[in-house]
């Protein structure tokens, strides 16, 4: 298996520097170990034991650090475990099988076991967006309620690599610079968190090889399938997706739908914490 990591001295790097992002983990947690067929799964969990259970499953080329902002407010009534989604820049083991198969949902049938969580809430980004989805197509009777941000497989996707690979080549510059395309340009004034996330995401884009294949797409009838409560949150200004033609597919196919659409948002969208809280504790007769 070809190594997720440039070097091993740059693989030690992000998992200094991930450990260091744990330590401002704002509520109290258990981090697990858990085996799977596709080998060991790292996940945090928070918030109280007898609460409703919620799977948060990050984007690509990068880690449960992701989800710093929000998981003090969900944890306060939400049971929360934050997965490192296997093959990417967390602990989880660095396997990648094939995205056009089953093998995410039997990965995320071993995590739900290993957890001992026969039904859950999925939470997910970007490609844990799609992870997301994948799980909730093929095992709709596990999924309590889906929430995506800005999800791969449903809207066209956009050819990155026309302006991403010539930034990549300017060095520091070049990855800020691309960093705003994503996210857009940082808000508010500097806080340590940032300046500590800021220096995670310039090690990963050093020395992490991120998944190159592309996001199968999710037929018509898949996303029929959807038939739990949904909260899309897209990005008008997505570099990634063709966030309104995701939108148009989502609202043709999915009937229990609560769309989000932010036409200045980007693929990076903070701040959506507080709504996406209110979508999971909110039970279905109180949202009718």
């Amino acid at each position: 298996m070809t190594s997720s990591y440039r070097t091993r001295a740059g693989e030690i790097a992000i998992q200094e520097s991930y450990l260091q992002l744990l330590d401002r983990w704002p509520a109290p947690n258990q981090r697990h170990r858990v085996s799977t067929g596709e080998g060991e799964t790292f996940v945090i969990e928070s918030g109280p034991k007898e609460a409703p259970p919620v799977l948060l499953l990050h984007g690509t080329a990068s880690n449960s650090a992701m989800w710093l902002g929000d998981v003090s407010g969900w944890s306060r009534h939400l049971r929360v475990f934050a997965v490192d989604i296997i093959g990417d820049a967390g602990f989880s083991a660095a396997s990648r099988p094939p995205l056009d198969s089953d093998a995410h949902a039997r990965w995320l049938d071993d995590v739900l076991a290993a957890l001992s969580l026969e039904r859950v809430s999925l939470v997910g980004i970007s490609l844990g967006g799609w992870l997301a989805l994948d799980f909730a197509t093929r095992r709709p009777q596990r999924v309590e309620k889906l929430v995506v941000i800005n999800p791969g497989g449903v809207g066209r996707p956009r050819n990155v690599l026309l302006w991403a690979l010539p930034l990549l080549m300017l060095g520091g510059w070049g990855r800020r610079k691309m960093m705003e395309r994503i996210a857009g340009k940082p808000s508010g004034d500097p806080s340590p968190e940032r300046d500590a996330a800021a220096g995670f995401t310039e090690l990963v884009f050093k020395h992490f090889r991120p998944r190159t294949a592309s996001l199968p797409q999710f037929s018509d009838e898949a996303l029929s399938r959807l038939t739990m409560p949904v909260m899309a949150i897209l990005g008008g200004k997505d570099a990634f997706i063709d966030a309104p033609g995701a939108r148009a597919r989502l609202e043709a196919h999915v009937d229990d739908l609560k769309i989000s659409f932010l036409p200045d948002a980007h693929h990076f969208i903070p701040g959506q914490g507080p709504q996406i809280e209110a979508f999971l504790v909110t039970s279905p007769d109180e949202s009718g």
